[in-house]
């Protein structure tokens, strides 16, 4: 009999119903009745998907309404100061986004993936309290359906590991306050079934740790496995290798451990281990991160290898992660080219991989149905090796005979020319880029999408968006200018569609936070620049002023990063192609005028290994691309980036190697903690730091910022510094932008009288 598992399960719906229904309940046009009902039938959805795709383990509490990390939090009753006079939703929300009374906790990248966590806020005096209610009544739902799920938590060790102290303590001084709170739940939790499988999810331990968090191990899963003989405890890792944690896990009395073999392969390294223990092993072969295919073949070789140590019967056949990094389906791709389509799997597909992989396996009765899907799976991967689509020989020989890869003059001496050629003053304002997505502008592409409108009447539209938005600048003065990008649905989908070598979907949507979705384009073939991509329009905005206009680009590491990738040939290799195609769209904007250009590496960051040994490697490669993209720029051409969401003090001298004139950073959520990095390497490039945060719709008064301003003025030289919002203006509303925008102005006003 076959055994398989799924880790965790997308939550947005396959046709964005929570992002709806959440935004329509911000926005105040329906009531928390609606959010409740909406996510209570895409739970029974994705339940009933799951139990007619024949999955074995199936999770409950892997839903949730903004973030998981969040929904622990409220768990565990670590709710902090200023939020505990709210209450339920009101009080879910603003800790995620923020009021006008309170600011949004912090939010940064999942791990190495495009998703974003809400950041536990932890000081010595927190009190942790069990809030059971979310976990116990979805457990519930399932089984009126059933299904006896698998309940999914975060482990103890990470929840603390991924917290930050606000007071400088140690966020482990309450561990056995959180572990008391889980022994608490699975009290509760033992009494629901006969038997019930908790997951416990500890990703932290796929980093480079410290003996210390290793040594929490086997004292917390000790404690947590003695609570009731009825609850078979499981711990996943994933998106490397836990060999570390592994190696601790496998001496106590936990029933399970998921491991990743598709992004750890290193786990094969600890069968023997796993084998001597006789744990049940959760082998992650499906990918639960790339859109492409498996090739079922190559994952029976490799859990035959699994099983050559670990005993087939202590196997079960899982997800390398959660699902939640890929797309829904691929029922609604039919504008997708069929022969690239043959090559894809998204969540419900892989639904059906697992099983099918799972029954091979394990020698199971195969249907004529499964026979038939097994010979299109060996077909289908044959014909993607030798498609003519994949290679493109220009692109190859373009790149093997490339001989320019970085800036010609320093950067002591490009600042010089710079500074006099531009003009410009100490704590010069700008924006990073997008500005409003207005209704109408998305409904003018949609328009133009379907043939609606004609070419003309479209570009019209966004010809007047371009004028407004310029106009606005101009009239509360900020400096330095952008045309706010209505022409574009996503900063790295757009340059995609004006490239060779990607695909689109319809809806392929994927959550990057709260209702925030993203839908990646897909890598699937060399990349090239037919023709010029930004000049158009960048060229129109500069003619509506005197001011200067910054051309706006984003990075070959952040479209690779927010891409689906293809997995034939190397990931760097990709994105040098990216990096060369990037390379000519600066050199035509410079040559049209266009002087200051802001190149974005947004996902920079999120690209890094989890492990030191790999880490070098990337960076290598990432800083070499992206000096390639801007190589071409002249001494008086210069060039900004943008990153997002990123601690700094790890990568601070990669950041340096980049070379960009001008970095805007995020540290709005932050503090100026990341400011005093930059001024401890002695950081000689100039920055922009946030001064307020985008992603919460409160609007910072002019005292709060002109307070944020004299801090960093503390901190760096005001010749260093530029003031900007910390990322794009795209999700958020115009009066709340236009408000926010005038008040950084006029506090940049107030802080340059009164120096």
């Amino acid at each position: 009999m076959s055994k398989n598992y799924v880790i965790g399960f997308p939550r947005i719906g396959e046709k964005r119903e929570l992002k709806k229904v959440l935004e329509d309940f911000w926005a105040k046009k329906v009531d928390f009745g609606e959010v409740k009902y909406v996510a209570e039938n895409l739970r029974k959805r994705h339940w009933t998907y799951q139990k007619e795709a024949k999955i074995d383990f199936i999770a409950s509490n892997d839903f949730s309404l903004y973030d998981n990390i969040l929904d622990t939090t409220i768990l565990l009753g670590a709710i902090p100061k200023r939020f505990q006079h709210l209450k339920d939703e009101e009080l879910y929300f603003a800790m995620a986004r923020g009021n006008q009374d309170c600011v949004a906790m912090e939010m940064t990248k999942w791990f190495n993936t495009n998703y974003h966590y809400i950041v536990p806020e932890i000081s010595k005096d927190t009190t942790f309290k069990l809030n059971s209610k979310k976990v116990i009544e979805e457990y519930k739902e399932a089984l009126e359906l059933g299904i006896n799920t698998k309940i999914n938590l975060i482990g103890a060790i990470t929840y603390l590991g991924l917290s930050k102290s606000i007071d400088n303590s140690d966020v482990f001084a309450h561990i056995s306050s959180v572990v008391k709170v889980y022994k608490e739940l699975l009290e509760e939790i033992s009494k629901l079934n006969e038997s019930i499988v908790v997951q416990f999810d500890e990703p932290l331990f796929v980093k480079d740790l410290e003996p210390k968090f290793l040594s929490l191990l086997k004292p917390v899963y000790d404690e947590l496995s003695s609570v009731s003989s009825n609850i078979k405890i499981v711990v996943t890792t994933y998106f490397e290798h836990s060999n570390e944690a592994t190696k601790i896990l496998v001496n106590t009395p936990i029933w399970a451990l998921g491991l990743d073999f598709i992004h750890g392969n290193k786990n094969l390294e600890s069968l023997e281990l796993i084998k001597n223990s006789n744990k049940i092993l959760i082998a992650g072969v499906i990918d639960g991160r790339n859109i492409w295919k498996s090739n079922f073949e190559d994952k029976i070789n490799l859990l035959n290898k699994i099983s050559n140590v670990v005993s087939k019967e202590n196997i079960i056949v899982g997800t390398s992660c959660s699902l939640l990094h890929v797309p829904f389906t691929l029922s609604y791709e039919d504008n997708l080219d069929k022969e690239i389509k043959s090559w894809l799997a998204f969540a419900n597909e892989k639904l059906k991989e697992l099983n099918l992989v799972s029954k091979q396996f394990f020698d199971s009765k195969l249907s004529l149905e499964d026979i038939a899907n097994i010979e299109k799976n060996k077909k289908d991967n044959s014909l993607r090796k030798v498609s003519t689509k994949i290679h493109n020989s220009s692109v190859q020989d373009e790149i093997k005979n490339l001989k320019k890869f970085e800036r010609e003059d320093k950067f002591e001496d490009r600042i010089k020319i710079q500074r006099e050629f531009f003009k410009y003053d100490a704590l010069t304002t700008t924006t990073i880029g997008s500005f409003p997505q207005t209704p109408q502008i998305r409904e003018n592409r949609k328009l133009y999408k379907s043939n609606a409108i004609s070419k003309e009447q479209y570009e019209n539209e966004i010809k007047k968006y371009i004028d407004d938005c310029v106009a606005f600048q101009e009239e509360i003065g900020l400096d330095v200018l952008v045309h706010g990008e209505p022409e574009r649905n996503d900063m790295v989908e757009y340059f995609g569609q004006l490239m060779d070598g990607f695909a689109f979907t319809q809806n392929a949507w994927v959550q990057s936070y709260g209702s925030r979705c993203v839908k990646p384009p897909v890598i699937f073939g060399d990349v090239s620049r037919p023709n010029a991509m930004t000049v158009l329009w960048i060229k129109y905005a500069q003619s509506k002023t005197s001011k200067v206009m910054k051309g706006m680009l984003t990075g070959p590491v952040t479209i690779l990063n927010w891409s689906f990738v293809r997995d034939d040939i190397p990931r760097n290799e990709v994105t040098r192609q990216i990096a060369l195609a990037i390379n000519k769209e600066v050199d035509d904007l410079q040559n049209a005028g266009i002087k200051m250009i802001q190149v974005d590496e947004a996902a920079f960051k999120e690209g890094y290994p989890l492990r030191v040994e790999n880490i070098k490697d990337y960076e290598n490669w990432a800083v070499d691309n992206f000096k390639l993209s801007v190589s071409c720029s002249k001494a008086d051409t210069q060039i900004h980036t943008h990153m997002c969401y990123s601690e700094f003090n790890d990568i601070i001298k990669t950041i340096e190697a980049m070379d960009a004139d001008v970095i805007s950073i995020e540290t709005a959520r932050s503090g100026n903690r990341l400011l005093k990095i930059f001024k401890e390497v002695a950081y000689k490039q100039e920055i922009g730091p946030g001064i307020y945060d985008i992603h919460s719709p409160r609007v910072p008064s002019v005292d709060e910022m002109v307070a944020q301003i004299k801090a960093l003025v503390e901190v760096l030289p005001k010749e260093q510094l530029w003031i900007n919002p910390d990322c794009g203006l795209k999700t958020r509303k115009w009066p709340e932008v236009k408000q926010s925008l005038k008040n950084m102005v006029e506090a940049v006003k107030i802080v340059k009288h009164n120096r």
